[in-house]
C-alpha cells in the first residue's frame, strides 16, 4: 500500500491533534482540580499527639470554628514554602487582631526532614512562631487532599475548604492578593 504526501499530512496532522488533546484534558484536570472538590469539609487534624506540634498545644479544627484558618503544607528544604514565609509573616501581623489563623502543616519530601531536631532548627530559623504540626505519615496530606509544597487552604469559620493555593507566595504578588482577598471575603461571612 502506497501512502501518497497528503495521505501522510493527515496522518500526522491527526496524531498531533490527538497529542494535543490528551494534553489539554491533562492540563484541565490537573487545574480544575481544585475547583471540582470545593467547597468540601477539611479533615480534622490526624495528629492528637502533643509530640506531633510545634509551638502549640494540639489542635484541633472543631475548636477553630469560627475562625478562618490557613493552612500552609510545607517542608523545609523546600525553596517556594520557606520563600513564601516572608509574605506569611506579613500576613500574620496584618491579620493579628482578626479571627484568623495560620496553622503550618510541616509534611517532609525527603527522609531527612522526618527528623523533629531538624524541623525545630528551621522553624527557629525561620522564626515560625504559628502552630505546626508534623505530619510524617502524610496522613493529613491526604486527608486534606494536598498535592503541592507549598500549598495554602483556606478553611471557614464552618470548618469548610473554599479555597486553595499552590505555589511560591511572595509579598505584594498576585497570588498573595488573591489569597488575601479571599481571606477578607471569609472573615465578613
Amino acid at each position: 500500500m502506497r501512502v501518497t504526501i497528503m495521505q501522510a499530512k493527515k496522518l500526522i496532522a491527526t496524531h498531533w491533534f490527538f497529542v494535543l488533546l490528551i494534553l489539554l484534558i491533562t492540563l484541565y484536570a490537573e487545574c480544575g482540580w481544585t475547583a471540582k472538590q470545593l467547597p468540601r469539609a477539611a479533615p480534622e487534624f490526624t495528629h492528637p499527639d502533643r509530640g506531633d506540634w510545634l509551638n502549640s498545644e494540639p489542635l484541633s479544627l472543631a475548636g477553630l470554628r469560627g475562625k478562618v484558618v490557613l493552612i500552609d503544607f510545607w517542608t523545609f528544604d523546600c525553596w517556594n514554602c520557606y520563600r513564601s514565609f516572608g509574605w506569611l509573616h506579613a500576613l500574620e501581623v496584618q491579620m493579628k487582631n482578626r479571627e484568623f489563623m495560620v496553622i503550618g502543616v510541616h509534611t517532609p519530601e525527603f527522609e531527612h526532614e522526618r527528623h523533629k531536631g531538624r524541623l525545630q532548627e528551621k522553624v527557629k530559623l525561620y522564626d515560625l512562631r504559628h502552630p505546626i504540626m508534623i505530619d510524617n505519615d502524610f496522613s493529613y496530606w491526604n486527608a486534606a487532599g494536598s498535592r503541592y509544597w507549598p500549598s495554602f487552604f483556606l478553611v471557614d469559620k464552618k470548618g469548610v475548604i473554599r479555597a486553595i493555593y499552590m505555589g511560591q507566595t511572595d509579598l505584594n504578588s498576585d497570588q498573595a492578593k488573591k489569597i488575601e482577598a479571599t481571606i477578607e471575603s471569609l472573615l465578613l461571612e
